[in-house]
């Protein structure tokens, strides 16, 4: 039982303190893409920690008892069960924290299938509406819809969607209508709607999880920062900061992902002044260092399980 109160520990330090550490290294997007693996890594982290550390209190309480021998040891040297020679009230004690902790994961991974599902469900019916109700622009790659409101976004679909709305096409210039548009592209190339998705979804069922909800933002942030690099360096930061400029104000749909919905101010000071080669690389060795301290101990764990399954063959 120890090695779960260590993953419960070690996932609660990575919930706790990993939000201030992550949005002061990730606040000016020097490196976005190592941000935010960064941030996904202390998610997966501290969620894998809890995970893990109910499956062993379930294995630990369900299977100790009748065991064979084989299976005692390798429980033995990952943790210490709590057996016989254990007094009453500690095995009653450890016996309800296991229940708590197991119940709990299942109730978090059974709101975290409902509420993705129904999250993927309404992406997939804005994305059938907009390509029936929009006009196909296959010189743009878009689908055009006659809106007083300039904007462009993208919706994960089957298939997916770019849409850009008559007001966006009468206020950008073709210059700046490219770089958005590739922005956009960006955005469907890399999966980000999808990711964007799960993050939300997760910050949903524990809105109370500062590592989640701070996560959803920072991480949304960092992939429209992500999106703004790719376009830029194919048709330049001007045509880009333009298009946001023209843009920005209107919104952008739920289950969407739109060029000026989010952090336009940041994303402008960034376009306009980039962060310097030795800023970007000390960032990103600062980031690379918050990575592996935070996936250490779940390798340590994980090291212990693969020794366990080779020795014993499971």
């Amino acid at each position: 039982m120890n090695v779960a109160i260590c993953l419960l520990v070690y996932g609660g330090g990575v919930a706790l303190f990993g939000p201030a550490v992550l949005r002061r290294l990730t606040r000016g997007g020097a490196a976005p893409r190592l941000g935010i693996a960064a941030w996904l890594v202390a998610i997966a982290g501290a969620l894998g920690s809890w995970l893990l550390a109910a499956g062993m209190l379930f294995v630990e309480f369900a299977t100790y008892w009748h065991a064979d021998a084989a299976v005692r040891v390798c429980v033995a040297a990952l943790s210490t069960p709590v057996n016989e020679a254990t007094s009453p009230a500690l095995r009653a004690g450890s016996f309800t924290l296991a229940v708590v902790v197991v119940i709990a994961s299942a109730v978090v991974l059974w709101r975290s299938a409902r509420i993705l599902l129904r999250m993927r469900r309404r992406t997939l019916e804005h994305a059938r509406a907009v390509l029936l109700v929009g006009r196909p622009r296959p010189d743009l790659g878009a689908v055009v819809l006659d809106s007083d409101q300039p904007q462009a976004y993208c919706v994960a679909g089957r298939p997916d969607a770019i849409v850009v709305t008559s007001a966006a096409l009468d206020a950008l210039t073709p210059d700046q209508l490219t770089a958005v548009l590739a922005h956009e592209r960006a955005h469907l190339r890399g999966r980000h709607p999808a990711l964007t998705a799960l993050v939300r979804g997760l910050a949903t069922i524990l809105p109370r999880l500062r590592l989640l909800t701070n996560g959803a933002e920072e991480i949304n942030r960092l992939l429209e920062m992500r999106a703004d690099d790719e376009a830029a360096r194919r048709h330049g930061a001007e045509p880009l900061l333009g298009g946001l400029i023209a843009l920005v104000g209107a919104g952008t749909p739920a289950h969407a992902m739109g060029a000026a919905g989010t952090a336009v101010v940041a994303r402008a000071e960034r376009l306009v002044s980039p962060a310097s080669t030795v800023r970007k690389a000390t960032n990103g060795t600062a980031l690379l260092g918050v990575i592996t301290a935070t996936m250490m101990g779940m390798l340590e764990v994980a090291a212990g399980l693969l020794i366990c399954s080779s020795i014993f063959g499971w």
